[in-house]
């Protein structure tokens, strides 16, 4: 277990953050974006209260590196002491915070009653937030759609936000467009539904007290910068899993922190102890590698440096001298 010991000064850290995704966000991908912000707060994949609470395998779903702070964990239920539970151990595992999700509109998400769904069903959200702030004493937030099918007006976000708010929650994440929870897939919903910032900016306004962070179609720094001088924070999904170099100014732009030119070659070789520790403990090259791979792109051979790492990276046998030889490569080529 890690002590949450992390400190931050004066600009939050969720100012940036990088998004929970799921099939994504592990902690490899999060140590690969630790190397190129320090400051940003990582979140992990959503993990089910439930399957925390039968699981025999705790150090699998919640382990994380000392590096990786600030950091986030996304939890998925609807029961308020299986997330009273998994609050307390997220706590004790070190967590900075805790994020419940009701934005996710998967069929299976909904068939266990959370995710989007639950923005139909504030009274419950609001319990859950009410038990987990009695069992820990880290920021409990919550991210959200601005509504759900029908249930979809300025009115009823404004509600069910307040509901939160009183409950407890610290902190808002809402994702600029609603939900269909049946007809759209969960990549239809992610894009199809259209972005409405200009309903957030209005919540903003209306409850300017409270702390609302801003999440879809943000695909740049400069996107972030003007998402800021209207919300208290900028959430990167997509832009940043797909081309994670683009965001290696982070620090100096959103944080005014001072940092070293950052090159691809940089990077890959400070990752090179986490795979080195990850194969030591039974994993495999590609677990790191695989999500290196976005990092090497828009630069001359690119295609060709992405299909030597893939291939030789699955290899079960495969070893850190993979990516000390990709790294060399590219930085003899200035990368």
């Amino acid at each position: 277990m890690i002590s949450n010991s992390f400190k931050t000064n004066e600009l939050a850290n969720y100012r940036l953050s990088i998004a929970p995704m799921m099939d994504c966000t592990d902690r490899h991908f999060r140590v690969l974006m630790r190397q190129i912000t320090k400051r940003s707060l990582l979140y992990t994949e959503m993990i089910v209260a439930q399957a925390l609470h039968y699981s025999n395998n705790r150090n699998k779903l919640l382990d994380f590196d000392e590096i990786e702070h600030p950091i986030s964990i996304q939890l998925g239920g609807d029961n308020p002491n299986l997330l009273a539970e998994a609050a307390k151990m997220a706590e004790d595992w070190g967590y900075d915070e805790i994020n419940l999700n009701v934005g996710c509109p998967s069929p299976k998400v909904k068939s266990g009653n959370f995710g989007a769904c639950l923005m139909g069903k504030p009274k419950i959200v609001a319990k859950c937030i009410e038990n987990m702030k009695k069992s820990c004493n880290i920021p409990i937030t919550v991210k959200h759609r601005l509504g759900i099918d029908n249930l979809d007006n300025d009115d009823y976000l404004i509600k069910f936000v307040d509901t939160c708010a009183i409950a407890g929650a610290n902190r808002f994440i809402v994702h600029a467009r609603k939900a269909w929870l049946n007809g759209l897939n969960p990549k239809e919903n992610r894009t199809i539904p259209p972005l409405q910032y200009e309903r957030v900016e209005k919540l903003k306004n209306k409850r300017p007290e409270l702390l609302i962070e801003l999440n879809g179609g943000i695909n740049t720094i400069n996107d972030c910068i003007k998402t800021l001088k209207i919300f208290d924070g900028a959430m990167v999904g997509r832009a940043a899993y797909t081309h994670p170099f683009i965001w290696t100014n982070i620090d100096p732009m959103i944080f005014g922190e001072t940092q070293d030119y950052q090159s691809r070659s940089k990077i890959i070789k400070k990752i090179i102890p986490f795979a080195q520790k990850n194969l030591e403990n039974n994993g495999r090259l590609w677990d790191i590698s695989k999500h290196v791979l976005n990092l090497i792109e828009n630069i001359p051979n690119a295609k060709a440096f992405r299909k030597e790492l893939s291939e030789k990276c699955q290899n079960s046998k495969a070893d850190v001298s993979i990516l000390k030889n990709i790294a060399q490569q590219l930085e003899d080529a200035g990368h």
